[in-house]
């Protein structure tokens, strides 16, 4: 049932949002060199990687110099990548991840292998289910990047603090699932991205 509401939602939106998905990719490639699609291996489903699709908002080849953004003092954000990540529309494609079958439209946010190989075994059993667009954890940290900014040691400070915290959110929601919780998540994260910025 789960996965007929993903699909089909995913569809849909895909359908009614394709000619500004079109615009973005064309903003996208005029304004800095390179593809406008950027993918990144990310751990799905039972420990399997998959390969994340989003709108490019960094400078060609920027994850060479790390994993983790940090808000206005990431220097590597292109201006129009700001506003795609200000807005969460960079995540857009991953509409194709779900149709795909790697993600689900609920679910723990996908992480990257560098961080997962750092789970212990409590916390490996969020990769019990599919990575979602959306969770506790998104609504909670919605504003992560300008958290880390304001660190002294960001990675420091995603690693002690705030990736153990995304973990229990999503293991709460794993005990917890269902269709109303599911259905109650999307419209909290509409709610959050449409809200003005405090």
């Amino acid at each position: 049932m789960k996965r007929f509401f993903d699909v089909v939602l995913s569809l849909m939106v895909l359908l009614l949002l394709l000619p500004l998905f079109l615009l973005c990719m064309i903003v996208i490639v005029i304004e800095s060199p390179g593809g406008a699609i950027y993918r990144q291996t990310r751990v799905g489903k039972n420990n399997i990687d998959f390969k994340l699709l989003k709108f490019r908002t960094m400078k060609k080849n920027a994850d060479k110099q790390g994993l983790l953004t940090v808000g206005y003092a990431d220097a590597r954000v292109t201006p129009f990548g700001y506003l795609l990540r200000r807005a969460k529309f960079d995540e857009f494609p991953q509409l194709l991840n779900i149709i795909k079958g790697d993600m689900s439209i609920v679910g723990p946010r996908p992480e990257v292998r560098k961080y997962v190989d750092m789970y212990n075994e409590d916390q490996r059993q969020v990769l019990a289910v599919r990575p979602g667009l959306t969770d506790y954890a998104s609504l909670v940290y919605i504003h992560e990047n300008d958290i880390l900014a304001a660190a002294q040691n960001p990675e420091e400070k995603y690693i002690n603090e705030i990736m153990p915290h995304k973990i229990k959110l999503n293991l709460q929601y794993i005990q917890n699932q269902s269709v109303k919780e599911d259905f109650q998540l999307i419209f909290k994260t509409l709610y959050a991205v449409v809200s003005p910025r405090k």
